[in-house]
């Protein structure tokens, strides 16, 4: 079969994980029980060994979707021949009678529901589900059951999907169909169950179906922001909602592993874990949608993940204990045949010291958000866990590190790094001005090297013969990169250098509207696609510098780039507009909350007419 673009998959999932639905209905994408589980449907990945859940419609002739507003539930409706019917995917997850200080907010059934539904004519089709456990390393023993009911187990062990409809069930080869013929006013369900004592509940689908539209209702309608991109942030804002964790609290980077940067190339990477960098971005994202309860989630993930209380902080953790080694599946033979297919990530062994910066940030906007009136678990030991995260930043100053892009070659003095620990002391202190968590001598010691170090980066980060603040100290390279620690306040957004940074990185990074990451060699034979965060980085760099005519329009073709259903991977071909790397990517749905949120206030600051400096603790 041929590939389907990246930009065909919407994204359902239950806050324990997530499944990726294609243009035509095929369910190509799901991990069980978790995020980081090994997948049971794989065709994304590869489109002979992989499992599906795929419908098949006679004489199919048009296909539109949407997402159900304010909710994850895909709406998809097809036009055959003879009639029309709307599909509805979900993962059901019911509103909880009271929601408890810490935990879950909803309860996740561990289910997926797929209900069609004929709103014209008569259409015949069939619903065939093929899992692939464990990476399609293992194969599936199919077993009908006395209840109607088929059970799919992987070969060997008790794991193992229950499928269940309310139509009769068959098993042919090393899959299961479910066949329907459907007039006006008619449905026909099918139901996937993970665990072996779920019998699916066919029968009370469609008042799931409700329960959850609640759940997801409720949920957005705690969304502070009515800006004019209302649409996008609240679409971004779910999908980030889905790349957490709620039994653990933990927030991951993107729904999927190995999807390819580049086409041709090697730069396929497992992001179903919890970075620090990219998990503070997103809580600072929630916070400035007035989600305050999943960043005190994070919080909670951090305290049970790592019991030193910032002494070890690491850079990334899996959702149940440390990330797996990286492993290459070679049986597949990835998207569109670009392999390496990886699980794990190697990258975990780094040392990328910006992560202290980005937790303090995101530690600020919580305490912000909560008038520094935090939970008792937060406030007992934060004198403790800032103590050892301005400990290690002071540690670390002049160490050279493997930075924000992970670059597998050698360590340098990388300038957003040294930016982000200038930004790490600078919340500190903002922090400690609040609350009484460290003495006034070693608050003004924080205050001294904050200062030190910002001198330094200014005057070594500066390359006269670039005309722009490069990517390490000496080099000549120019970095997308730079332009976070502006958005942080490392720099003005209004200095003459930062001008000539930003006209640089447009000029010599920028295709378009579009920005790459670098463009210096890093190991990898082929170059990556631009880098879709970066773009709207340049957004809340012109609205910080008062450049809102220029931003503005920026912003809303950026949108633009999306797909249909508003959803991005992390970066897309400048030549073809194509999708490109893991999708949903939370980086680059948290940078479009930022960004509006940014955007907004620069609209309100201008309104204002106010002479004051603009510093808006929005995020990146």
């Amino acid at each position: 079969m041929t590939d389907r673009p990246i930009e065909d998959y919407a994204v359902i999932g239950d806050t324990c994980t997530t499944a990726l639905v294609a243009r035509d209905g095929s369910i190509d994408w799901l991990c069980w029980p978790c995020h980081d589980s090994p997948a049971v449907f794989l065709r994304l990945l590869d489109g002979d060994r992989g499992g599906f859940c795929d419908l098949v419609l006679d004489s199919l002739r048009e296909t539109q979707r949407r997402y159900r507003p304010g909710t994850t539930i895909l709406e998809t409706t097809f036009v055959t021949a003879t009639g029309r019917v709307t599909l509805t995917d979900f993962m059901p997850l019911h509103p909880l009678a009271a929601v408890p200080d810490e935990g879950p907010d909803g309860d996740p059934r561990g289910r997926i529901v797929r209900l069609v539904s004929c709103e014209a004519g008569a259409v015949a089709g069939r619903f065939r589900v093929r899992p692939t456990f464990d990476y399609a390393r293992d194969g599936a023993s199919l077993e009908a059951q006395d209840d109607g009911t088929v059970l799919c187990r992987r070969l060997g062990e008790a794991e193992g999907v229950r499928v269940a409809a309310s139509v009769p069930l068959a098993v042919a080869g090393d899959r299961v169909e479910a066949a329907f013929r459907l007039r006006a006013g008619e449905g026909a369900s099918l139901v996937l169950a993970h665990r072996e004592d779920d019998d699916g509940d066919v029968e009370n689908a469609a008042a799931s179906l409700t329960a959850t539209e609640t759940y997801w209702e409720e949920w957005s309608g705690r969304c502070t922001y009515d800006g004019p991109h209302r649409d996008s942030v609240l679409r971004s804002a779910l999908v980030l909602k889905l790349l957490t964790h709620a039994p653990s609290g933990g927030i991951i980077a993107a729904a999927t592993t190995s999807l390819p940067e580049a086409v041709p190339g090697t730069r396929n990477f497992d992001y179903r874990y919890v970075w620090m960098r990219d998990a503070s971005f997103t809580v600072t994202a929630f916070v400035n949608l007035g989600y305050v309860r999943e960043a005190a989630e994070f919080l909670r993930f951090l305290r049970d993940a790592d019991g030193t209380r910032g002494r070890d902080l690491k850079l990334m953790y899996g959702i149940n204990g440390r990330v797996p080694a990286e492993e290459i599946l070679d049986h597949l033979r990835g998207w569109r045949g670009v392999s390496p297919v990886r699980i794990g990530n190697a990258a975990s062994g780094q040392h990328q010291y910006d992560i202290y910066g980005e937790f303090l940030v995101a530690l600020h906007a919580f305490l912000d958000a909560v008038d520094y009136d935090p939970p008792v678990k937060v406030n007992d030991h934060l004198a403790e866990v800032l103590g050892h995260l301005t400990d290690h930043v002071i540690r670390c100053r002049h160490e050279p590190d493997h930075g924000i892009w992970e670059l597998r070659g050698g360590t340098r003095q990388i300038l957003h790094t040294k930016g982000m620990l200038w930004v790490a002391l600078d919340r500190a202190v903002q922090i400690a001005e609040a609350v009484p968590v460290a003495s006034p001598e070693r608050v003004e010691e924080w205050r001294r090297i904050a200062a030190e170090i910002r001198a330094e980066y200014h005057e070594t980060g500066w390359n006269s013969q670039v005309g722009a603040y490069t990517q390490a100290y000496g080099s000549d390279d120019l970095d997308a990169a730079v332009l976070r620690t502006v958005l942080f306040g490392a720099f003005d957004p209004r200095s003459p250098r930062v001008a000539a940074t930003l006209a640089a990185v447009s000029a010599g990074l920028g295709d378009g509207d579009l920005i790459y990451r670098y463009r210096n060699a890093d190991g990898f034979a082929h170059p990556e696609a631009t880098f879709s965060a970066c773009a709207f980085w340049r957004v809340g760099c012109l609205a910080l510098a008062g450049r809102t005519h220029e931003a503005e329009p920026l912003f809303a073709r950026l949108l633009a780039r999306g797909n249909d259903l508003g959803l991005f991977a992390e970066e897309i071909d400048a030549r073809s507009g194509e999708q490109r790397g893991n999708v949903p990517q939370g980086f680059t749905h948290m940078a479009i909350i930022n960004h509006a949120v940014r955007l907004d206030r620069a609209a309100r600051h201008a309104q204002a007419r106010t002479d004051e400096p603009c510093r808006w603790a929005a995020g990146a």
